[in-house]
């Protein structure tokens, strides 16, 4: 076993690191740490009584710390732009707590509790969910013995706004004032339920005529084409008759795989899309200029519903959850209820007759 040993800090890319002699001898290091004080504290509190034989007592350290950690170990895998969301929503935390050690935030749950009650109403829901996710992994990692911004209190989710759909014949209004070249596009965007940052994706080779249907496997993320997020994502989507109908009608350019291409043959801009093409369609077509691209997969959801599609169905079909689907879209349609009570009366009133048959011979 060496002698107590201060190390020998250096700086990485990300934070700091620290090279220290283990007990038999060998030269070690381990970076990560957000500053020279919490790498040589790691190694005065942790390794140091590990070499020892002793049971390592964590190295205290403060929200802000831990914080930086916890997003190092949180990126591995996910894309960049998730970090940066969640580094903005935990800066609310940090910018009042952030020197605090974690022990000590422990023993702040009114303190907490306090605070969530000054964040704006808007952002609330997520801003706490980081902290809590955060502090989580604290209680994990054995930093905390509680979560103080779960024993804060509620978090409830805000109350979805309600969600305006398209009716078939307005999509079929907006798809005339947009002309051949974006009409069928408002046109396979609402019969699919697609997501625009997944038709702005769509390739020729996602499309299979024979069997109707669209194979969903990239979608177009801050300018750059990803793979679709989640296995649920990736998916097959039926391709309705008015939605293949007008897929034949879209001529395929020699420049460009992509179904819906910019004018260049790039992918659409989609605020520039909104701004100079959609607005004034909306405009022309004597519908709102608030409504969205986004609120053509509305539409889907609520047609599907309303048609009797299966809610499991559905969801699979738009690469989402039935909860979700439940949360964002059950209360778009009205006469969903209607449906299921005249698909249930004839099949029970189907059934009944059949018995009677039975028993009459």
């Amino acid at each position: 076993m060496p002698a107590d040993q201060r190390g020998s800090v250096y700086k990485t890319s990300s934070g700091f690191g620290i090279r220290y002699y283990d007990e038999g001898g060998a030269r070690r290091r381990k970076a990560g740490f957000s500053s020279r004080s919490a790498a040589r504290a790691w190694l005065r509190d942790v390794e140091t009584p590990r070499m020892r034989g002793e049971t390592p007592t964590a190295a205290p350290v403060t929200l802000t710390e831990h914080v930086e950690r916890y997003l190092e170990a949180h990126s591995v895998g996910r894309d960049a732009k998730t970090i940066d969301v969640l580094r903005f929503r935990l800066a609310y935390a940090t910018r009042v707590f952030g020197e605090l050690r974690l022990d000590e935030l422990e023993r702040r749950v009114a303190e907490v509790a306090a605070w969530t009650r000054t964040l704006p109403e808007g952002s609330r829901y997520g801003i706490v969910q980081a902290l809590r996710q955060t502090l989580e992994a604290a209680v994990r990692w054995g930093q905390m013995g509680s979560n103080p911004a779960k024993l804060a209190g509620r978090n409830p989710q805000p109350k979805r706004e309600e969600v305006e759909h398209f009716e078939p014949a307005e999509v079929e209004l907006l798809a005339e004032e947009l002309g051949p070249v974006y009409g069928p596009l408002v046109i396979v965007a609402a019969y699919t339920g697609l997501r625009p940052s997944e038709w702005s994706a769509l390739e020729w080779r996602d499309v299979d005529r024979d069997a109707g249907v669209l194979t969903i496997e990239r979608a177009l993320s801050y300018g750059q084409v990803k793979a679709v997020k989640t296995k649920g994502s990736r998916r097959r989507v039926p391709l309705p008759a008015r939605a293949a109908a007008v897929l034949e009608l879209v001529p395929r350019r020699l420049d460009t795989r992509l179904v819906f291409p910019g004018p260049r043959g790039s992918h659409i801009d989609l605020r520039n899309w909104r701004k100079r093409e959609w607005k004034p369609a909306l405009e022309a077509a004597g519908l709102s200029r608030e409504r969205r691209p986004y609120d053509l997969r509305h539409s889907y959801a609520a047609w599907a519903l309303a048609a009797g599609v299966p809610a499991y169905d559905v969801a699979r079909y738009m690469g989402t959850s039935v909860r979700m689907l439940d949360l964002t879209y059950g209360h778009l349609v009205k006469g969903s209820e209607a449906v299921a009570k005249s698909r249930l009366d004839a099949y029970t009133i189907g059934a009944s007759n059949g018995l009677g048959q039975e028993s009459a011979t």
